[in-house]
């Protein structure tokens, strides 16, 4: 097909008919799913503390990723508290900030509630709790019902190039007056699952569909990457997420970008944007996988420290918390003393403990001053 100059996909007759070369996806689809499954694999193997500590840690990344390819900062502290809270697990506190609490809300249901159908109401919904308070903004937005163009059409710039440089647009969507006739048409298509596409493929496309009408006034990207999410949900059957996709598209922002605007001003032949979304996945599975063999290195290291013959003690267990957690620099004398509150002779004492029992590795220098280095046994 031949595309015709200035258009984009949405003006063009063939629209939404989107189309795309199997021969080029059926490699990528199957590496795909095969590092799909083994890290299904893995997680199954985990016992339930780790896979619920793997599932906080995902939707908590999910969640400040995906507000932050807006160009939005959220406090990952805050993000986490909220979202064990609804998962009912340890840490989760009441906020009062709506914004964290909007985002968390959206980020669960669209994978937890994977079996009930995506609507306009459900839509909205997630639209309001983006945007639970009034808008302190010279051009407030309308929230839960589809945009208007009020103040004009609707252009797509990225995040990145927002602030002090010129905003960039990758694309115009389709103007309002047809945005509930294309909305109809793509909810129609989403809940109605197809045994010809697979789940992950269908995932890149309902993505794509969604970005490109770009019904709503804000928040577009946001809701378009957990509709993303509950198309994967749908595709493993499963309302656990154990990996964020949102966050390997942040390490991408730039090219998630381009490769919008590409497609969009393509002739709907979409296997590019196809093999850009699907690696974007393969990506998000392997940090996954990263998190997981720690996540499981570090229960490991706590029921093998507690079935030791002789227990740590308190203040040897709350330094090796937060080395545990990634402490950055070599621990002393003077920081021990400091965290646990204790002479520097009881420091030293739990120190050698900790080096006998090969948790700790003493640097060069040698007395009160020496720096002491600790990794995680087993993780990698």
């Amino acid at each position: 097909m031949i595309r015709r100059l200035g258009l984009y996909i949405w003006q063009l007759s063939t629209w939404p008919h989107f189309r795309w070369s199997n021969k080029a996806l059926l490699p990528v689809v199957a590496d795909a799913r095969f590092r799909h499954g083994r890290f299904l694999g893995t997680i199954a193997a985990a016992g339930l503390e780790t896979q619920q500590t793997a599932q906080l840690e995902a939707a908590t990344d999910d969640a400040v990723a995906t507000s932050a390819i807006e160009g939005e900062s959220l406090i990952p502290a805050s993000v986490r508290s909220s979202i064990a809270r609804r998962l009912g697990l340890p840490g989760g506190v009441t906020l009062q900030d709506s914004q964290v609490e909007g985002v968390a809300e959206m980020v669960l249901d669209a994978t937890r509630e994977w079996r009930m159908p995506l609507t306009e109401q459900r839509l909205f919904g997630w639209h309001h709790a983006l945007f639970p308070t009034p808008q302190k903004r010279r051009d407030p937005i309308e929230v839960g019902r589809w945009r208007t163009d009020a103040q004009g059409p609707m252009q797509v710039v990225s995040a990145a190039y927002r602030g002090s440089k010129p905003p960039r647009i990758h694309f115009e969507a389709p103007p309002a007056v047809r945005v509930p006739g294309e909305m109809a048409g793509f909810l129609d298509w989403f809940n109605t699952k197809s045994a010809e596409t697979d789940g992950l493929v269908r995932a890149g496309i309902a993505h794509l569909w969604f970005v490109t009408i770009h019904p709503l006034d804000d928040g577009n990207g946001r809701i378009g990457r957990a509709i993303a999410d509950k198309a994967i949900a749908q595709a493993e059957g499963s309302g656990r997420r154990f990996y964020s996709l949102s966050s390997a598209i942040l390490r991408r922002r730039r090219s998630y970008y381009e490769a919008l605007e590409r497609v969009q001003k393509g002739d709907l032949d979409i296997t590019e944007w196809l093999i850009w979304f699907l690696e974007c996945h393969m990506e998000a599975i392997g940090q996954a996988e990263r998190t997981a063999r720690k996540v499981i290195a570090v229960s490991r290291f706590w029921a093998d420290l507690d079935a030791a013959p002789t227990p740590i003690n308190e203040r040897q267990r709350k330094v090796l918390a937060k080395l545990v957690e990634g402490w950055e620099g070599p621990m002393t004398t003077r920081k021990w003393v400091t965290i646990c509150g204790c002479s520097p002779d009881t420091a030293q004492r739990d120190m050698a403990d900790l080096v006998a029992r090969g948790l700790l590795v003493p640097t060069a220098a040698g007395g009160r001053s020496t720096g002491y280095t600790f990794e995680m046994p087993g993780a990698g």
